[in-house]
C-alpha cells in the first residue's frame, strides 16, 4: 500500500519513523515549509522533514495546499493512503485523493479534546485518563468516523510535556495498528456525533497561560502542568515598585487555611510560596526575564524577594 504521509514536529516524527522503520511503503512526506527559527533567523527544517530528507522520501512543502502545482505533486505519488499526524487542516480535495482515504491521529479519546490543543487541556481540567484516537478526516475539525483509539491515565503530577512523550509513542504505535486493519479490511468505524458539545481543546494564547491567583490552587496547578514546558504558565511578580513577568515550570498546591492576602510571596526554608485562597501555591521551577529556566533552590541562592513581594 502506496502511503503519504503528512506532519510536522517531534509528535508526528514518532509515527513516520516507526512506519519507516517497520518497512511500510512510504512514497511521499508533506511537511511544513522551511520557517526563520533562532536568533539568526536562519531556515529551520521541520523534524519530519529532516528525518524524511535522511531516508530519502520525496518531499512536498507545499504553502497552499490547493495549489495545482501541489495537487499535481500528490497525485503522482499516487497514494492509497493518507496519514496525517500534527499537520493542517486538509482541503476535500486532498483528503479524498486516495483509496483508502485519509486517517488523522489526534492526541484524545474523541469526541471530547477536539482542537488545537488536547494535551494541554487535559491536564489543565484535571482529566484521570486521555489517549489517541485515529479517525478518517472529513469536512470538519476531528468530527470523522473513529477507527481506533488507546486509552493512557494522567498521573499525578503529570505535565503537558510527559504526557506529551507517552501519548507520542502510544500514537506510533496505534498507526502502525490503523495501517494493517485498513490494509486487511478488518477495520470498523464509529461515527461521532456532531451535534453535541464536549470537552474542547482550542488554541492557548499568551493571555490564556496567565496564572489567576483568584483561582483555586488546585486549579492554579492544574495551570501551570498542562502549560509546561510550552506554551509555559506566566505570572507578574510585583517588588520595590516593579512588575516583572516570570515564566513557572512547576509548582504543587498545598491546601491550608491562612490569614495571608492572595498572591503574597513567602520565602520559607528554601520554598517559595504563594497564597492562595484555599491554601499556598508552591513554585518549583522558574525563570526570570533573560536568565535561564531553574529550580527555586537555586534561584533563591542569587534572587531576593523582599518582604512586600506579590503576585499579581
Amino acid at each position: 500500500m502506496r502511503i503519504v504521509f503528512m506532519g510536522t514536529p517531534d509528535f508526528a516524527l514518532a509515527s513516520l519513523e516507526k512506519l519507516v522503520e517497520n518497512n511500510y511503503n512510504v512514497v511521499g512526506v508533506v511537511t511544513v515549509a522551511d520557517k526563520p527559527a533562532g536568533r539568526g533567523q536562519k531556515l529551520q527544517a521541520s523534524p519530519v522533514k529532516q528525518y524524511a530528507e535522511s531516508k530519502g522520501i520525496p518531499m512536498l512543502q507545499p504553502v497552499k495546499l490547493k495549489d495545482e502545482q501541489f495537487l499535481h505533486q500528490l497525485r503522482a505519488l499516487k497514494p492509497d493512503l493518507q496519514i496525517v499526524v500534527a499537520f493542517r487542516m486538509l482541503p476535500e480535495v486532498v483528503w479524498r485523493l486516495p483509496k483508502y482515504g485519509t486517517f488523522n491521529l489526534h492526541a484524545s479519546l474523541l469526541p471530547n479534546y477536539r482542537g488545537a490543543a488536547p494535551i494541554n487541556w487535559a491536564i489543565i481540567n484535571g482529566e484521570k485518563q486521555t489517549g489517541v484516537t485515529t479517525f478518517f478526516i472529513d469536512e470538519k475539525i476531528d468530527t470523522g468516523a473513529i477507527i481506533q483509539q488507546a486509552v493512557t491515565p494522567i498521573e499525578a503530577h503529570e505535565t503537558a510535556g510527559s504526557l506529551h512523550d507517552k501519548l507520542m509513542e502510544q500514537g506510533a504505535t496505534l498507526v502502525l495498528q490503523t495501517v494493517d486493519s485498513i490494509a486487511a479490511g478488518t477495520y470498523s468505524i464509529q461515527a461521532q456525533n456532531k451535534e453535541v458539545t464536549y470537552a474542547e481543546a482550542p488554541k492557548i494564547y499568551k493571555e490564556t497561560c496567565l496564572v489567576n491567583w483568584q483561582a483555586e490552587g488546585i486549579a492554579i496547578e492544574r495551570l501551570i502542568r498542562g502549560m509546561s514546558p510550552y506554551p509555559t504558565a506566566w505570572a507578574n511578580l510585583q517588588q520595590q515598585g516593579e512588575t516583572i513577568a516570570i515564566k513557572i515550570y512547576d509548582a504543587l498546591y498545598k491546601p491550608a487555611v491562612h490569614n495571608e492576602a492572595i498572591g503574597k510571596v513567602i520565602v520559607e526554608k528554601k520554598q517559595l510560596l504563594v497564597a492562595v485562597k484555599d491554601g499556598f501555591i508552591e513554585l518549583l521551577e522558574l525563570q526570570l526575564p533573560a536568565k535561564k529556566r531553574m529550580k527555586t533552590a537555586d534561584l533563591l541562592n542569587g534572587f531576593s524577594f523582599d518582604q512586600e513581594a506579590k503576585m499579581i
